[in-house]
């Protein structure tokens, strides 16, 4: 699977790779492209998940604002709650394409 904005890859892995939560898909750290993720001074706390980590998406065309985010640390229950530790993967903000 693919996340892209106006024709740029930000991400690639496998569906296998990924792990989807709440209608999002996250992709793991070493499937984002270099460069393409510039941190956020955004904040967010998600109830169960924890503290979020907001990332801009810059990309030749220009910079997508807030168009990415992950949990640096999660809360233990989250871990539970999905099955996985997805500590550091990034899911992507609407604008951003993610598909096949």
């Amino acid at each position: 699977m693919r996340a892209t904005i106006d024709g740029t890859v930000i991400a690639e892995a496998t569906e296998d790779q990924l792990i989807r939560i709440e209608g999002n898909w996250y992709f793991p750290p070493a499937a984002v492209t270099p460069g393409a993720l510039g941190e956020s001074p955004t904040a967010y706390t998600c109830p169960w998940k924890g503290a979020a980590q907001y990332f801009d998406v810059v990309t030749p065309n220009g910079t997508t604002r807030d168009g990415a985010w992950s949990y640096p640390q999660l809360k233990p229950s989250a871990v539970e709650r999905v099955g996985a530790d997805f500590a550091g993967y990034v899911a992507f903000s609407p604008g951003v394409t993610v598909g096949d």
